[in-house]
């Protein structure tokens, strides 16, 4: 593979919403969740939090991981559907913020698949040599966009973000990857937004989550394997050459039938849900900083990085793993204080 990981980070709010908390506020209860989700807590933004600012303190810790300066970035895309402003871009406010001066920088909105979309179209730009170093970075504010009175979209969400950097790598070909999508099935997994059409679709609803939890389920299982077993393809692997799979963390039902149909035990998947939730396109990216902080990911692992979403989109890709830190000119050992 011709793209590599250099660096990890994550950033999360200190806050905390317990199932207990949510108790207080819906008609649910902590074991009601636990059963249908795997979730027992998440993490919500403070006031002056945004996917902005969370996005930067990720990329802060991706840079000081892989031990390089946000000048030594020339490409930014951050995958967000939660933006500060519909304008300028997400990742033009990083850049800003890091010191990133001249690198391109755009959004892309997948929904939940926005970290796939977001690496495998930065992998491009270096596959395709117009860039050498990329920062791609998963970062939501979901709880903006929660109705707080419907319990079977509140219990689900959080916020936070995660980054990675990207650069080229000795490999035998392209970052493998598969992404989809399917328009038809919008209505299943939709927020509106402030250009909506006036009449489109309800308006009481506002700009808040519509989910059919039953339908989102059944394609999201199906989905998730398909896109596994088609990037396996892509790459010439087959699922034992997996060392991991890094899913979308939405629902732990959806991640155990997913690993079942594929025949990985969950020693092999690796979840974070509990503690976090759903936070959309910034779940696989803090899934794998959290796994590496753990000391789970060994050079040459096999990584499946898979998702699906609103759109409806899914997709997948594969990584290996390498050890952390930029080994281009000008470039700083990545420091081992990272990790704490």
């Amino acid at each position: 593979m011709t793209v590599r990981i250099t660096g990890v980070g994550k950033h999360l709010p200190a806050r905390i919403l317990s199932n207990a908390d949510l108790e207080k506020m819906v008609d649910t209860s902590d074991q009601w969740i636990v059963e249908r989700t795997g979730i027992r807590e998440r993490r919500l933004a403070a006031p002056d939090e945004s996917a902005a600012s969370m996005g930067t303190q990720a990329a802060r810790m991706a840079l000081q991981t892989a031990g390089i300066r946000g000048d030594e970035i020339d490409l930014i895309v951050c995958a967000t559907c939660t933006p500060d402003g519909m304008f300028p871009a997400t990742a033009c406010l990083i850049q800003d913020a890091i010191g990133a001066r001249g690198a391109t920088a755009f959004d892309v909105n997948a929904a939940c698949t926005g970290f796939i979309a977001a690496l495998t179209t930065a992998a491009q730009f270096i596959d395709a040599s117009s860039k050498r170093r990329a920062l791609v970075i998963g970062s939501e504010v979901f709880s903006r966009i929660i109705d707080w009175t419907d319990r079977s979209t509140c219990v689900l969400f959080g916020d936070g973000a995660g980054a990675v950097i990207l650069e080229a790598a000795d490999g035998k070909g392209p970052t493998p990857f598969v992404l989809k999508s399917d328009g038809a099935g919008y209505k299943l997994l939709y927020a509106r937004g402030p250009a909506s059409p006036r009449s489109s679709p309800i308006e009481s609803e506002g700009f808040c989550i519509v989910m059919d939890g039953r339908e989102v389920f059944r394609f999201a299982v199906r989905a998730m394997e398909e896109a596994c077993r088609q990037v396996l393809d892509v790459a010439g692997l087959s699922i034992d050459d997996a060392t991991y799979i890094v899913p979308h963390q939405a629902n732990q039902r959806i991640i155990t039938a997913v690993g079942k149909s594929l025949g990985v035990p969950p020693e092999r998947m690796i979840v974070n849900l509990e503690k976090y939730g759903n936070t959309s396109s910034a779940s696989i990216p803090l899934a794998l900083c959290e796994a590496w902080e753990e000391g789970r990911l060994k050079e040459g692992d096999n990584l499946i990085l898979v998702a699906f979403g609103g759109g409806l989109a899914w997709g997948a890709s594969i990584v290996e793993w390498a050890k952390l830190g930029s080994e281009q000119h000008g470039a700083r050992q990545a420091p081992e204080a990272a990790r704490a």
